[in-house]
């Protein structure tokens, strides 16, 4: 297997090299060059996630000396279950906040760093990771015990929880935070022009952590191919799923593994008030713009790059999608709602996701929906506390990192402050 970019101007690469560069030499994203091809038949005998993310990623991995080495990696980074939770008639959650930063951003975080931990390193790579939110926590928590990488985090001063800064800034000495003086777009703006600049990737051997990173997306196929598989051998029909989706990274994961042949029908993406993709899907054009601030910040995203991806897929595997916005208001409403209706507490992200179920057209709503849970709603608890007016217990976890010392350092939205940052190697 060879990955190609979606600019088709970089020459094909082995996994393990689109894994280290992170970002194709001209800019564009990594993707297979070919779709594999599963049967349900396939995954027969694979008894948990690890086991049956071995058999979807053994075709990635075809070719590559990854590839002798991926049950263990899986079985080292998912460790912790995503189980499927029945909340009403016709409707599933499936929770992927039960790892140790407790969102789904571990599941990818924690592939990517045992990969780069069974490749051969001549230098220890320099990972930049710009986050909206959990995003740089998990990759923080993933990295700091792994010796062949240095971190450096990229996070917008005053976007993130209280608890989301302290889960990005507490990580070892090779791990460092930048408090970015800007929105989510300029930290991924920063990481795509260093990226960009030959001198600065060769000179700090830089790869990405992002979702634009393909060992970021690639595990994140794993758990849609689970639930799905799940839920057909117990119903015999396609799984339909609603994600809460902001940089485009979970929906693409969901639909790579509808493309490979798993067994999904539907995909719906719920967003916050940041509109590029819900109005791309109203009049099929996408206007990147700068993101607005919402109480579901790790969706606050106004160019998300994970777009790249879609758009170089063929009309017919991007077929029976669709996508909602919802304004604070709304998400607000839904917590509420759905706490007295279903004892159910979601985090902000989640309750886009729930609120787009309650909103399906009639002949949809007859069908049987899961909703993805992104985030712990704990993260989140000095927004949803005083809706529901109720504590929220924190996850063990969470608990340890709150006791952690935390460390940031201020940084202009400009390259060469970044470049600056580097070259000082602090950490």
């Amino acid at each position: 297997m060879k990955y190609i970019s979606t600019r088709n101007n970089a020459k094909p690469v082995s996994v393990s090299q689109a894994i280290l560069n992170g970002i194709a030499p001209d800019g564009g994203l990594y993707v297979p060059e070919t779709f594999p091809e599963f049967s349900i038949e396939d995954f027969d005998g694979a008894k948990n996630l690890p086991e049956i993310a071995d058999i979807l990623l053994s075709k990635f991995f075809n070719g590559d000396d990854l590839a002798q080495r991926l049950l263990p990696i899986c079985q080292s980074a998912f460790d912790f279950e995503a189980p499927l939770r029945q909340v009403t008639d016709g409707l599933q959650v499936l929770e992927l906040f039960h790892g140790p930063t407790a969102a789904f951003k571990d599941f990818g975080a924690r592939f990517l760093s045992k990969c780069i931990g069974q490749i051969p390193l001549s230098h220890k790579k320099t990972i930049l990771v710009a986050t909206s939110g959990d995003t740089g926590g998990a990759v923080g928590c993933a990295f700091e015990q792994n010796p062949g990488a240095k971190v450096v985090i990229l996070f917008p001063k005053g976007r993130v929880s209280p608890l989301q800064q302290q889960q990005l800034t507490c990580w070892g000495k090779n791990v460092q935070a930048l408090e970015v003086n800007g929105d989510f777009d300029d930290c991924q703006r920063l990481v795509k022009q260093a990226f960009a600049d030959d001198k600065m990737c060769l000179s700090y051997n830089l790869s990405s952590a992002n979702s634009i990173n393909i060992a970021r997306l690639l595990p994140q196929m794993s758990y849609y191919a689970a639930s799905s598989l799940t839920y057909f051998r117990h119903h015999k029909k396609p799984a339909n799923f609603i994600i809460p989706t902001g940089n485009m990274g979970n929906g693409m994961a969901a639909l790579w593994a509808r493309i490979c042949g798993l067994p999904i029908g539907r995909i719906h993406f719920a967003c916050n008030a940041n509109q590029t993709l819900f109005e791309f899907f109203v009049d099929g054009k996408f206007k990147p713009r700068h993101s607005i601030a919402t109480i579901a910040n790790a969706m606050d995203v106004g160019n998300p790059s994970n777009f790249e991806r879609f758009a170089a897929l063929a009309p017919d595997q991007t077929r029976h999608i669709d996508c909602k916005s919802f304004t604070d208001q709304q998400i607000r409403d839904t917590i509420k709602t759905d706490y007295h209706k279903f004892g159910q507490i979601w985090c902000p992200h989640t309750a886009c996701a729930a609120q787009s179920w309650r909103e399906l057209p009639t002949d949809f709503a007859k069908e049987d929906w899961m909703i993805v849970a992104t985030a712990h709603p704990y993260k989140f608890s000095e927004v949803i506390e005083p809706i529901i007016d109720t504590a929220i217990a924190p996850p063990d976890c969470l608990a340890q990192i709150m006791e952690r010392q935390t460390k940031s350092t201020p940084l202009e939205p400009e390259l060469p402050a970044l470049a600056d940052i580097l070259s000082a190697q602090t950490f």
